[in-house]
């Protein structure tokens, strides 16, 4: 008998109830959320820590028993819902026991491919540069986020730093040391030629690093920037990310974040990608195709304003899930 089995048996769910499960990363939780608010908008938050063990074995293992379905004071206590929205490794053994202990009635929505035990999910999210098969597998070639709401109110009353910049303004949005993409202090300085020149073109150039850029790298990139209006985040107040993708009349997105393109894709304005050495197969994939399609233009030395149609596969997402859980709106 495998742990999950030993679990107890759970039937009382909560009728139309949803969660959403997660470690706490914010990559997993901006895509749970924005389908969850679409689903239900009273929703719940469930956050899963895994000791040790059995975070090291995740998805592959049992859940951690202190966290397993009905254990008082655990994340998955009380009332069990009837939909859950599940992404990242560790928060795979969770839905799997929840699954089980409900003998099946807990419908699961996995963000992204689990990498282990795939059929036990009701439907499987995953990007397209995944190629992701099986019934149970719906693709997008973006990713879901909750951007475009926020992006109307951020155009309408952007915070200070930002409104008090002369526009047109040039935005940039930083990622980091993630999906194979090298941020050397070099390759800082090459950047910030390439926006230096690019930037002739606008009046005021505005960036913003992530929680991920490393310091080295930030420090050479602001050493090397020539702009008389120029902001960049220090990282103390609350980041103007959304004012920034708002009110740019283009922007530069590093490709390191699936994420980040898709929320810079839901703008109006020309995007453009900036890869960093290294950057992962499925990255470099993914922004081949936006390139073909015209939704993105490779950041060289230069990036003129062009039109073009918003993407957000968020309301196509939740049509689909509604549509093979026979949920209603």
């Amino acid at each position: 008998m495998s742990a999950d089995d030993s679990q107890p048996r759970i039937s009382h769910l909560s009728p139309g109830g949803v969660w959403v499960l997660t470690d706490g990363k914010i990559g997993d939780d901006i895509q749970c959320l924005a389908i969850a608010t679409s689903l239900d908008p009273k929703f719940e938050k469930r956050v899963v820590a895994p000791r040790g063990p059995w975070a090291l074995l995740a998805p592959w293992g049992p859940v951690d028993p202190r966290e397993a379905p009905g254990r008082a004071g655990g994340p998955l206590s009380g009332e069990l819902p009837s939909v859950v929205i599940a992404s990242g490794r560790r928060a795979i053994p969770h839905a799997r026991a929840l699954k089980k202990a409900s003998d099946g009635k807990v419908k699961i929505i996995i963000l992204k491919d689990p990498r282990f035990a795939r059929d036990f999910a009701d439907m499987i999210w995953a990007p397209a540069h995944d190629q992701l098969s099986g019934a149970n597998v719906f693709s997008t070639l973006t990713s879901p986020h909750g951007l475009a709401v926020k992006l109307t109110d951020a155009a309408a009353n952007p915070k200070p730093a930002i409104s008090s910049l002369p526009k047109p303004m040039l935005g940039v949005v930083l990622g980091g040391q993630s999906n194979g993409a090298r941020y050397s202090a070099d390759d800082a300085q090459a950047l910030a030629a390439q926006l230096n020149y690019a930037a002739r073109d606008y009046a005021s150039l505005a960036i913003t690093p992530s929680r991920r850029t490393p310091a080295e790298f930030l420090t050479a990139l602001k050493a090397g920037l020539r702009h008389e209006h120029l902001f960049i985040w220090n990282g103390a107040e609350e980041n103007p990310y959304v004012d920034i993708l708002a009110n740019a009349a283009a922007l530069v997105v590093a490709a390191d974040s699936h994420n980040m393109m898709s929320e810079a894709l839901c703008t109006n304005v020309g995007v453009y990608d900036w890869r960093p050495l290294g950057l992962d197969g499925k990255l470099c994939w993914f922004a081949d195709e936006m390139e073909a399609s015209v939704q993105m233009k490779r950041f060289e030395m230069q990036a003129p304003t062009f039109a073009r149609t918003p993407l957000d596969a968020t309301p196509q997402i939740v049509t689909e899930i509604r549509k093979r859980l026979n949920l209603s709106d």
